[in-house]
């Protein structure tokens, strides 16, 4: 066994008031495992409990902001009864909903894929900030999936929503997110770094608590119009689809298993073609 030490899979740096966190999965485009969604969790708490810290920006190492959930992790999950799909897909959602609720404003910087779960993980931020490279969408339903956690109508509207999970496009350009409202500025790629950490430091420069008041009054306005009600009902009713016998999420996970991610996707991507 090597001795050679481990990367950590989120990198911390303080820049000032501001707490940088770099997912650090790049072999892996930075999908989100278990080890890499609980480092986030832990490092949002150790952001939103250090009152030297007034802004927090997430990133992505590498050539991805972030592909999504682990599809290889839940692959080797095996098939899950409802009662431990409901775990987890509840787990799921209440980490996403610990980045709205930090209490410091959290800044996504994205370049280049921002899939299905990192869709959902940008949405969790406050406000985004991508390059001009950037890609967005939600695949799940091409191979027989829900969607973790259902934000993504109340940044964008429902039925822009309803048009970008039926159709299951993974592909919105950055120019078409900003028009779309999914995101807040677009940058050139090369600039990506600067004018986030130029937004971040824009608002720590304001009184912190009332920043971060703001932050929950109008998070507030969310939670009356029946937010977190919604985040629950849709736990409920994508372990109905996550444990429907679908004979295209059974193919996908089988190819998996058996030849790897990279597989399926290509088996995927054809099958939506209408190439087999």
């Amino acid at each position: 066994m090597s001795d050679a030490p481990t990367e950590p899979v989120l990198l911390v740096e303080d820049i000032g008031p501001v707490r940088r966190l770099t997912m650090n999965r790049p072999q892996a485009l930075n999908a989100l495992d278990h080890d890499l969604t609980e480092a986030i969790s832990g490092a949002i708490a150790d952001a939103g409990a250090d009152d030297a810290v007034s802004v927090v920006i997430l990133r992505g190492a590498g050539r991805a902001f972030c592909s999504g959930y682990d599809l290889a992790e839940d692959a080797d999950e095996g098939e899950l009864d409802a009662r431990r799909w409901h775990e987890a897909l509840m787990s799921g959602t209440a980490k996403m909903l610990e980045i709205l609720d930090c209490p410091k404003p959290v800044i996504a910087s994205v370049h280049s894929y921002c899939l299905a779960g990192g869709t959902d993980l940008m949405l969790a931020c406050d406000l985004a900030v991508v390059a001009d490279d950037a890609k967005f969408g939600y695949v799940d339903i091409r191979f027989g999936s829900g969607v973790v956690s259902m934000l993504l109508p109340w940044v964008v509207g429902v039925r822009t929503a309803k048009e970008l999970l039926f159709t299951g496009e993974d592909r919105i350009p950055a120019d078409e997110a900003l028009r779309l409202g999914l995101v807040n500025r677009v940058v050139p790629a090369a600039e990506l770094d600067d004018a986030t950490l130029a937004l971040a430091q824009e608002i720590a420069k304001n009184e912190p608590f009332v920043v971060q008041t703001t932050k929950r009054a109008l998070n507030r306005v969310w939670d009356v119009a029946g937010f977190r009600a919604a985040m629950a009902a849709n736990t409920d009713l994508d372990v109905m689809i996550e444990t429907a016998n679908l004979p295209a999420r059974d193919e996908f996970r089988r190819i998996t298993s058996e030849q790897g991610l990279k597989a399926a996707i290509a088996w995927r991507d054809a099958k939506f073609r209408g190439e087999d």
